[in-house]
């Protein structure tokens, strides 16, 4: 029965069916009548809701332990694959409710996985979410320029955004420079001064050889 369910769960979780709080309401519906057509079994919307805390629980705890080192998923035999006897009594040493899932076969964990991965961290996330934190504890003398708050886009060696008021200073001598090379260009021009007509007597009867009857 349990696949019967899973299968109906698998499709709407797909459909983007499945929230947070739970299933949308045609979800155990469908549920109902592909177990009934297929099971001849009658199930109420409370019997999915049970089922499906006992496929997360499920869930949770294998995942944990598939994210430890030593242990896989046989998908042939449908359970978990240890790497020694040794390995799974240290882990169950520290997790004793997890004993039982040493020989519990589980044939619809690949449909289980489907439904619950997106509601828990899977094992490689939770590993290297550890891996990081251990990383960057280790490391936090030796890169502390990498804590810096200056954007990667911002570069300290810009320099310094100059501040306000010193910005407005500078911008007011620029714009007094630039008036005043504006009047500049507009400034009369100094016409040449006028000569007389006793300067100009003056200066021709210093030319040689030039008579009074010469002079226009």
């Amino acid at each position: 029965m349990d696949s019967t369910l899973l299968e109906v769960l698998v499709e709407h979780q797909n459909n983007g069916d499945h929230a947070q709080n739970g299933w949308k309401p045609h979800v155990y519906n469908a549920a109902i009548i592909n177990v009934r057509e297929k099971c001849n079994v009658d199930i109420t919307k409370e019997n999915i809701t049970s089922r499906c805390k006992t496929f997360d629980k499920h869930y949770e705890v294998i995942s944990k332990i598939l994210a430890q080192s030593g242990f896989g998923w046989d998908w042939e035999n449908h359970r978990l694959s240890i790497d020694s006897d040794d390995v799974w009594s240290k882990y169950v040493e520290s997790n004793k409710s997890a004993a039982c899932y040493n020989t519990k076969v589980g044939k619809n964990w690949d449909a289980i996985g489907t439904i619950y991965s997106k509601d828990h961290a899977t094992g490689q996330a939770a590993r290297t979410s550890v891996e990081c934190a251990q990383e960057m504890a280790n490391g936090t003398d030796q890169n502390s320029n990498e804590d810096s708050l200056e954007s990667p886009t911002m570069p300290s060696e810009l320099g310094k955004r100059p501040r306000t008021g010193e910005t407005l200073v500078s911008l007011l001598g620029d714009i007094k420079a630039s008036f005043d090379s504006a009047m500049k260009s507009i400034e009369p021009v100094e016409l040449p001064k006028a000569t007389s007509p006793c300067e100009i007597i003056e200066a021709l009867d210093k030319i040689p050889e030039l008579g009074r009857d010469d002079y226009l």
